[in-house]
């Protein structure tokens, strides 16, 4: 059975250890997990120097994403958010080949044409993620902004977070069928209310997962799948492993049953 790219976004082993530990301290962990790409958290950086950790990462075969929380649209500015080309430049040395940021405030009077000239000349792809806010992370302004990017030429993907969809209350299935099209990244976490009503974060059960595959479906097949969910245990790699597997199954075309 065919193998699918799976990426580990650092965020998945909790804020605390990454800070304690420093993210070069995963790369290995990813590698022998058979991960095939290494998510860099900018909000978890503490002392990592970005040749170090590209250079670790290629040493691994591992490709690299740089997540920043950084939003594309500032709000009342029809130009792109001021640091976006300082941010790809961050991303470039830290060996990513893509940075992924949320939408923020998009409206239509914003400025694609020069969007779309910083990122033709950029060798580091975006990718745009929807969020947990109401104003990036609902399908109409995501739906909005693809659409008039894809008629404009605008080199940029989406991120689709399938698990943050619940904060705004919101259909991931309904999501993936207006914005399959778009995506290049998947987001993969288990939501679930606890009693004080917070949403958390789950790793998948047979539910979550049977999900996930009807979600790929509507998305270019083969795209990378991303655990972005706690992955916690005495064993952090065979606790990584097991998930790694699981991610790299899913999206299979579909066997047909035979007649009789």
């Amino acid at each position: 059975m065919h193998k699918y790219p799976v990426s580990i976004s650092l965020s998945s082993y909790g804020a605390d250890l990454v800070r304690q530990r420093g993210q070069l301290s995963f790369v290995a962990l990813l590698a022998a997990a058979g991960a095939r790409r290494i998510e860099w958290r900018e909000e978890l950086l503490t002392s990592e120097q970005p040749g170090e950790l590209a250079q670790a990462a290629a040493a691994q075969d591992l490709e690299c994403v740089f997540s920043s929380p950084l939003e594309l649209w500032v709000a009342g500015h029809a130009q792109a958010n001021s640091e976006l080309a300082a941010t790809l430049d961050r991303a470039q040395a830290f060996g990513a080949r893509w940075l992924k940021v949320s939408l923020g405030y998009f409206t239509d009077t914003h400025d694609l044409h020069s969007l779309g000239a910083l990122l033709n000349r950029h060798p580091v792809r975006l990718l745009v993620e929807n969020d947990q806010t109401l104003h990036g992370g609902r399908i109409e302004p995501l739906q909005r902004f693809f659409d008039a990017a894809e008629r404009l030429g605008v080199p940029v993907k989406m991120t689709f977070d399938i698990g943050n969809w619940h904060w705004q209350d919101q259909s991931a299935l309904t999501a993936a069928r207006l914005l399959g099209r778009h995506v290049d990244y998947l987001h993969c976490k288990a939501v679930a209310r606890r009693a004080d009503g917070k949403l958390i974060a789950l790793p998948p059960g047979a539910a979550d997962l049977h999900l996930w595959e009807q979600l790929l479906r509507l998305m270019p097949r083969g795209i990378s799948r991303a655990v972005e969910f706690p992955l916690q245990g005495a064993d952090l790699l065979a606790v990584t492993a097991a998930q790694v597997a699981a991610l790299a199954h899913l999206g299979q075309a579909p066997v047909e049953n035979a007649h009789v």
